[in-house]
């Protein structure tokens, strides 16, 4: 120690030293006892964490193999349902076959019959021929009658029991033919007057094809029979018995091709010049047609398309090209911020000189999505009635009735405004709302119509108040979006009112948006089926005129017919591309949400799903 005054070590000892060295000592301690468990708690911390991203990437690899077990059982269902139906038309075939083979046999007996007349009266011919001619037989009797129609029926037995019998009849009467054919010719190189033949030929009787030709020509090369004009026409006719096929049309200017040279494209023939490349407009050779690019932007030359940027319309000087992660179209890069409109339902972007339909509030849609579009409340009925119809396929039957409204973008945000609704993500779109309070919601009544210059004229909308009574007042849908689409969503918003209304408030977001993804999902499954449906159907025959014209106006159900009839093949893809975006969706609550029960109803069913959903609230 020091002394204070004078500054020099101290020679006496202090009675606090020891204190303060003990205090040292434990502060010591307590700050490794500290630092011991910042340490365990930065420790465990690490270790959950890692706990954790290995959670997530079990997650993630189980999704995966789900995925794949997924598509191995829709191959599996798809290739059963092939199976099915081939079975099907196998058996639909049957019937047809065995009224065509009995045909067949019906005729070939009529054949016979005409074949034994035939001979008898060639036989008649040829004895007044060789001046041979005996009394004619006695008419036959009954009895001859009786046992005629017995021949004929053990005649018709026969053909039904072996078939194959009749090909041997029939070779057995054409050489007979032949012998009497011969037996003829030599008759007549012995009649001495021309006069004779003449009577002989104007007493014969009606023969067939055939035998009409061999005795004509063999006559006719004597120079014993003249033909008149009438006769060589009746010839005429029954060598034309069988018409020519029609003549195949060009996939392109879908012009007959009849002798000229073709290309066989998958089965469908092309003018040489019609099978242009769109980038190049040059001609696709026939040695290029194999590696030939075609999809719905057209044909091209494999070369050309990895060049041809589908809005510029032309092969481009660049190397490195954006493609949409589904179409996978080539475009570039500075389309992204140049201000080309992009499609509101399918995300293309609008090609040079093809001009996109601008909607009153602000929305572009390309013309293929137009021709299917939804555009008022009147033509969105019949799809509101098929997806009741789903759900109840699925024992989820919604008995409440409420109403379906299609509306513009403003009346959906302000609906969305009143109703609270305050759960939206980056990159998350409002497209279609279930109402549980009352407000004036203004609807599309009438849509509109197509005028000049692709512009929409003659749209109508009217105000009514959707009013409360049961949890669900209403479900809104955007106008204006394409069949396929307005179907997803309103079987998306359709469950949203089934949980209502079955006492399910207050759900996790992420579940409750979860499950209504898997139902809109779903929906377009039964679509990518009935695109083969629809194709099958479109084969009947069409109603008569006079019943379709009876009425300017569509029913809602001729309205959904004709939506649904009539599959183009850019709506086969817009399916998919439905479904993929569902699939695909990288939102907390919508693709999450989606992920997750969809694992759930694959692992389990749709009813264990609603019940676990329900569990954790």
């Amino acid at each position: 120690m020091w002394c204070l005054s004078c500054l020099k070590p101290s020679t006496s000892e202090d009675p606090f030293e020891a204190e303060i060295d003990l205090a040292l000592d434990v502060s010591r301690e307590e700050a490794d006892i500290q630092e011991a468990k910042q340490l365990a708690f930065a420790l465990q911390e690490s270790s959950l964490l890692q706990k954790q991203q290995e959670e997530k990437r079990r997650a993630g690899e189980l999704e995966k193999d789900a995925q794949i077990a997924r598509a191995f059982q829709y191959d599996e269902t798809e290739r059963e349902l092939d199976n099915d139906s081939a079975l099907e038309d196998e058996k639909d075939e049957q019937p047809a076959k065995i009224a065509v083979e009995s045909f067949q046999d019906k005729g070939k007996l009529k054949q016979f019959e005409e074949q034994v007349k035939n001979d008898e009266q060639l036989a008649l011919i040829l004895q007044e021929s060789l001046n041979m001619v005996e009394p004619p037989p006695p008419p036959p009797n009954e009895e001859h009658k009786s046992i005629s129609r017995r021949a004929a029926f053990d005649v018709q037995e026969q053909l039904a029991k072996e078939k194959g019998k009749g090909k041997q009849i029939e070779d057995e009467q054409v050489k007979k033919d032949e012998q009497l054919a011969v037996i003829v010719q030599e008759s007549l190189n012995m009649v001495e007057s021309p006069e004779e033949d003449s009577n002989i030929s104007s007493s014969r009787a009606p023969m067939d094809e055939d035998e009409q030709r061999i005795i004509w020509e063999s006559l006719k090369g004597k120079g014993l029979l003249t033909q008149p004009e009438d006769e060589v026409e009746d010839v005429g006719q029954l060598l034309e018995a069988n018409p020519a096929p029609p003549p195949s049309r060009c996939g392109g200017c879908y012009c007959e091709i009849e002798q000229e040279r073709s290309v066989d494209v998958l089965g469908v023939l092309w003018h040489p010049e019609c099978l242009i490349c769109g980038a190049c407009h040059n001609p696709i050779t026939i040695h290029e047609v194999e590696t030939h690019v075609s999809n719905l932007r057209g044909k091209f030359h494999k070369n050309c398309y990895r060049r041809y940027c589908y809005v510029c319309q032309e092969k481009v000087k660049i190397r490195m090209f954006n493609k949409h992660p589904f179409w996978k179209e080539n475009y570039c890069p500075d389309h992204d911020s140049d201000g080309t409109h992009k499609c509101f339902s399918c995300e293309r972007l609008e090609p040079k000189g093809t001009d996109f339909v601008e909607l009153d509030d602000g929305r572009r849609l390309c013309l293929q999505c137009m021709d299917s579009a939804v555009m008022d409340t009147y033509e969105v009925q019949p799809l509101h009635f098929e997806i009741r119809e789903f759900f109840e396929g699925l024992n989820m039957k919604i008995e409440r009735e409420f109403p379906f409204l299609l509306v513009e973008k403003q009346a959906l945000n302000k609906a969305e405004e009143e109703e609270k609704i305050d759960n939206q993500e980056d990159g998350v779109v409002t497209r279609g709302i279930c109402l549980s309070e009352e407000q004036i919601v203004t609807s599309v009544s009438k849509g509109p119509k197509m005028g000049p210059n692709k512009q929409l004229i003659g749209k109508t909308t009217e105000s009514q108040k959707v009013v409360s009574g049961c949890p669900v007042t209403a479900i809104l849908i955007l106008y204006g979006l394409p069949r396929l689409l307005t179907g997803y969503i309103l079987a998306h918003e359709m469950m949203h009112a089934y949980l209502r209304l079955n006492g399910c408030r207050n759900l996790n977001n992420v579940m409750e948006e979860g499950i209504c993804q898997v139902l809109g999902h779903m929906w377009l499954e039964t679509q990518t089926y009935a695109t083969i449906d629809a194709a099958a159907s479109s084969a009947a025959p069409a109603p008569a005129a006079a019943e379709s014209s009876s009425s300017s106006s569509r029913t809602p159900s001729e309205a959904s017919a004709g939506k649904k009839g009539e599959w183009s093949e850019f709506e086969k893809k817009l399916v998919e591309f439905c479904k993929n975006q569902i699939e695909t969706d990288e939102s907390a609550a919508y693709g999450d949400g989606f992920r997750k029960v969809n694992h759930m109803v694959t692992n389990s069913s749709l009813k264990d799903t609603l019940k676990e959903i329900l569990r954790r609230g």
